[in-house]
């Protein structure tokens, strides 16, 4: 009984061990204990919302965390740096085009968040194969010669007209070498692509246009910073802004106020007008109607018995017609029954002519029969 009790004792035991041991795996698996991480730095403007152990994102993905928030010394251009991780393979997204740090807002409680943004091309920001300075070119120039292809530049050669002539990640050949060593540089930093390690060992240094090499648990790689203001700043630029614009708003209320209130006295004028414009629209109307009717115009220009006035101004036109034609026949009965009326109206006539024509002649009489004679044009000479 004791050795069963025994067994089982050590049984229970060995499996706790084995859960406990398991939790820890798993834990540090989730949280990325056995993988690399890339050690960063950003400065920021304020330590505002930002606390050890906070999340770094990349596209949305929980890809690391901040290590450390400390104040820069007083004599220090910057206000404070941020140090975080970047775990594998999340590192290896990150490039000198393009990669950057956006600190942005997270919530409504001044929390803020930094993301890192994934590059596009350039050369990658940390990188894994260990660079090596050579001092001496001839040692180069042998490991070249004996593992040909495995050495590559972790720099960038200019000339001396500052114009480049190699990049980072060239693969070094007798003959490039050849052209480098013919510049006189001080040092060529160059790495063995066949050789890994599981750690960070350089960072790409924009300044010197070459990796630098990391010295273990002291140097991290620096990222530049785009910071969004916290929210309280935010929130009290709006307000600063809405106190600005407050006298703007309470007078343009004021005006407006001023306008409602002429809208509504034209309102009021306008009713009173429509309401004294009826009569004349009822006259109006009344007007069109008679207007419309047959003979209307007449009607209303002449009164309403000129019907009557014209029947009988056409009667009475219609009696003279009448009396005319019976003239015109009676003097046309007389003519034809008197053959001798027209001879001697003739005659009449005639002799009315010579007693005129005596009269002209006469010495008494000659002055009154007297006419201007006509201008004689003048003629230009």
């Amino acid at each position: 009984m004791e050795r069963a009790v025994g067994w089982f004792v050590f049984l229970a035991t060995a499996l706790l061990l084995f859960g406990f041991g398991y939790y820890i795996y798993s834990t540090a698996e989730r949280k990325g204990w056995f993988k690399i991480k890339a050690p960063f730095h950003v400065f920021v403007e304020s330590s505002a919302g930002l606390g050890v152990g906070d999340s770094v994102y990349m596209m949305g993905f929980p890809v690391g965390q901040i290590t450390s928030v400390e104040p820069q010394k007083p004599y220090e251009p910057h206000n404070v740096e941020v140090n975080f991780e970047i775990r594998d393979p999340f590192f290896r997204y990150l490039w000198t085009g393009g990669s950057f740090v956006k600190v942005n807002a997270a919530g409504f409680l001044n929390q803020r968040q930094l993301e890192v943004t994934r590059g596009t091309n350039g050369y990658a920001m940390v990188v894994t194969q260990p660079v090596t300075m050579f001092t001496n070119l001839d040692e180069l120039m042998q490991d070249v010669v004996a593992e040909p292809g495995q050495w590559q530049l972790s720099q960038e050669v200019f000339d001396a007209d500052t114009n480049l002539l190699f990049h980072a990640y060239d693969t070094l050949t007798a003959s490039n070498l050849q052209v480098i060593a013919a510049l006189k540089p001080a040092s060529v930093y160059a790495y063995n692509n066949a050789v890994n390690r599981n750690r960070i060992v350089a960072s790409w240094d924009g300044r010197f246009h070459r990796y630098k090499i990391f010295k273990p648990g002291d140097d991290t790689a620096w990222l530049r910073a785009v910071e969004t203001p916290p929210v309280s700043d935010q929130l009290q630029a709006m307000v600063t802004q809405v106190q600005n614009a407050l006298p703007g708003i309470l007078s343009l209320t004021n005006k407006l106020s001023a306008v409602l209130d002429n809208a509504a006295n034209a309102t009021s004028n306008l009713n009173t007008a429509i309401i004294a414009v009826q009569p004349l629209a009822t006259n109006f109307a009344v007007i069109s109607d008679q207007l419309r009717a047959p003979g209307g115009p007449l009607v209303w220009a002449l009164g309403t018995n000129s019907n009557e006035q014209i029947q009988s101004s056409l009667t009475n036109v219609d009696a003279l017609l009448l009396n005319l034609a019976g003239i015109t026949s009676n003097l046309n009965t007389q003519v034809r029954t008197n053959t001798n009326m027209l001879a001697g109206i003739s005659k009449a006539v005639v002799d009315a002519d010579d007693l005129v024509q005596g009269l002209k002649r006469h010495w008494l009489l000659r002055s009154a029969f007297k006419t201007n004679a006509p201008s004689k044009p003048k003629i230009k000479k």
